[in-house]
């Protein structure tokens, strides 16, 4: 299958969604084109609103939708989303553990040109602070697709995270996925990726270059990171010995972070992270900015031989 964006996924099941459930409430913020609610707006219109760019109006009346029986799912950029509306996030919609659905889409730093201000860098950790919020950040637009489907299951605010641009397809319509279950993609002994979004695929991509030095390296997609499946997480840990935790967003807060608290209370074994280093990003293509800010597969190999040789 041909790279495809994981907000096609998205889209793809809201789509779905909508039809199949009269409750389904598609919200947007103006960018319905970019987060693909737009395939709602023309192809079930009355289960569509646009709120205009005014995300915190648009998390009110998601709240006062989900008081009403509704199933809202909100739909912006996710800097936006979790920075400008995180108040009526958390004293609105968490507070009351309202069903309101939110998809935060250009995540991390392969948004690409569009910048610091539109990579959002910081919502994993905004989000994974909030009580009673459900965060997932799928590998893939199939995985984004069965995350999203999952989402309208599951009670309560839930937050889901995806990228802008292309990326390999590495799942299948009959990969497993179960919300709050880790997902083994690759076996090994010496080392374990623990990753989620598009380091996924860098992670398989490093464990096949470590192959050839002998290292054998295991890969885990975390794609929910709370609740997050710590006896797993635990296992692998304790089984490799070293663990390198990488993901598409700041350094600290996010999956290195729950990842990091979950093994320290433990089991002591050294964790290497992959992340942005507390800085913003800029303009430029994907792959540049996936290698700059030491994203890419050479990163990933450095820092599994950093961890095993601290063993």
């Amino acid at each position: 299958m041909k790279d495809t964006p994981m907000r096609d996924g998205y889209g793809r099941a809201i789509l779905e969604l909508s039809q199949k459930h009269e409750d389904v409430m598609v919200l947007d913020a103006d960018v319905a084109k970019s987060t693909r609610s737009e395939w709602v707006k023309k192809e079930n219109p009355s289960h569509f609103l646009d709120c205009g760019i005014s995300e915190q109006d648009m998390v009110g009346t998601a709240s006062g939708m989900a008081l009403a029986g509704l199933t809202p799912f909100v739909s912006t950029y996710g800097v936006f989303l979790a920075g400008r509306a995180w108040d009526q996030l958390r004293n609105t919609v968490c507070y009351n553990h309202l069903n309101v659905k939110l998809a935060g889409a250009h995540g991390g730093i392969s948004v690409g040109p569009d910048g610091a201000t539109h990579q959002a860098l910081e919502d994993v950790a905004l989000m994974r602070t909030l009580l009673g919020m459900t965060v997932v950040v799928p590998c893939d637009a199939i995985e984004t697709y069965k995350a999203t489907m999952a989402l309208y299951d599951t009670p309560g605010p839930c937050y889901i995270r995806f990228g802008r641009e292309a990326v390999p397809v590495i799942t299948d319509d009959d990969t497993p996925f179960v919300l709050g279950r880790n997902r083994l993609v690759r076996d090994g002994a010496d080392v374990v990726y623990l990753a989620n979004g598009y380091l996924v695929y860098q992670a398989m991509r490093a464990a096949e270059k470590l192959a050839d030095e002998g290292i054998s390296a295991r890969v885990v997609d975390v794609h929910t990171v709370k609740p997050l499946d710590r006896e797993d997480i635990i296992r692998h840990a304790s089984e490799t010995g070293a663990v390198v935790v990488c993901e598409e967003h700041q350094i600290n807060g996010g999956l290195g972070s729950a990842v990091c608290e979950a093994v320290s209370e433990s089991v002591c074994v050294p964790v290497e992270r992959i992340g942005v280093r507390d800085c913003f990003g800029e303009s430029g293509s994907p792959e540049e900015l996936i290698e700059k800010y030491g994203l890419g597969m050479d990163e990933l190999c450095r820092a599994a031989r950093k961890v095993i040789a601290r063993k």
